[in-house]
This record gives structure tokens, sequence and C-alpha cells, in this order.
């Protein structure tokens, strides 16, 4: 288990080492971001709807912005994946579920 982070539902959700391999697998830019990615779910700007069931949190770092996609399920909850993205406004056309005040 790399960590766990509570949602702005109050759900935990788990980053487990076997995902975390598979974002900086494929996301090499966030090798070493771990606690950032835990951070986003924790305190994102905005989660925005997924694509069936997914929450999508994302929180501006530096000049581009960290997506983490993550599920909840009833009291427990798991990330999907991981990215950094300047093109965050097609994101949000998706449906702002939350944002920050």
């Amino acid at each position: 288990m790399i960590g766990i982070a509570i949602s702005k539902n109050g759900i935990p959700i788990r980053l487990t080492e076997e995902r975390w391999f598979h974002i900086v697998e494929n996301h090499d830019e966030l090798a070493g971001l771990s606690d950032e990615v835990l951070l986003t779910v924790e305190d994102p700007d905005f989660i925005v709807k997924g694509w069936i069931d997914e929450l999508l949190a994302i929180r501006k770092i530096n000049l581009k912005h960290i997506v983490v996609v993550y599920k909840e399920v009833e009291n427990d909850g798991f990330i999907i994946t991981a990215f950094l993205t300047k093109k965050v406004d097609k994101i949000l056309k998706r449906g702002i579920v939350w944002q920050k005040k």
C-alpha cells in the first residue's frame, strides 16, 4: 500500500503498489509524486463526473493540473489512474460535482 486519502465524501481511497506501478509506467512524469496524487483526492480544486461511476479529482500543480481518477464503493475506494494535463477545460465540461470555494 502506497497510501490512503480521504475523499470529500469521507471515503478512504487506497493507492496500491499495483496501481502506482501502472500509473508511473504510463505517465512517468508522475514518478515521485505519489503524495501529490493522494493530496489531490483529499484537497482537490474540482471533482468531476467520470465515464461510468468514477470521479476525477483535479488540482493545479505548477503550470499543469493533476487529474486523479478514482472510484468510491460504499465505505471503500481506490485510485484507478492519474495524469498531468494542461487541457483541464475539456475535462471540466464533463460536469463539476464539487468545487473548492
